[in-house]
């Protein structure tokens, strides 16, 4: 059920993006695809500048991004295992809970069945005295 979103934000920001130069041309194509030209080579120039100026930080901020991913893996894991021991916790509470309940229902209705025995032999005495019984 659940789609990826990314098409649909890819779609929109470039459909926003032609929507921007046609806006800034005055509504002339030929001139917003001139100034979109214009801009993705300077985005290329300051792209190619920078690769030039760290030659070397890719690899470093592969390997932050990789710590801070670990570090968040780990975050998460501890957020899970807590979790899980809260549950367990609350499972083992519910059951004794339902334990408890059970024996004590149980137990009323021996108590019950033990008082209705005792009334019905009074009652079964009582009727045959009546009629001539012990």
């Amino acid at each position: 059920m659940s789609r990826s979103r990314v098409p649909l934000i890819l779609g929109g920001t470039a459909a926003a993006g032609i929507g921007y130069y046609l806006y800034t041309a005055g509504g002339d194509g030929k001139v917003a695809q001139k100034q979109a030209e214009g801009n993705v080579a300077d985005a290329h120039r300051v792209s190619a500048r920078f690769k030039g100026e760290l030659p070397g930080r890719g690899k470093e901020a592969e390997k932050d991004a990789e710590a801070l991913g670990k570090q968040a893996g780990a975050k998460v894991d501890s957020a899970l295992n807590k979790t899980e021991a809260e549950l367990s916790k609350a499972r083992s509470e519910a059951e004794a809970y339902a334990r408890n309940a059970k024996d004590n229902t149980l137990k009323k209705i021996d108590e019950f069945d033990k008082k209705v025995e005792n009334e019905a032999s009074k009652a079964k005495s009582g009727i045959s005295s009546w009629f001539g019984g012990k």
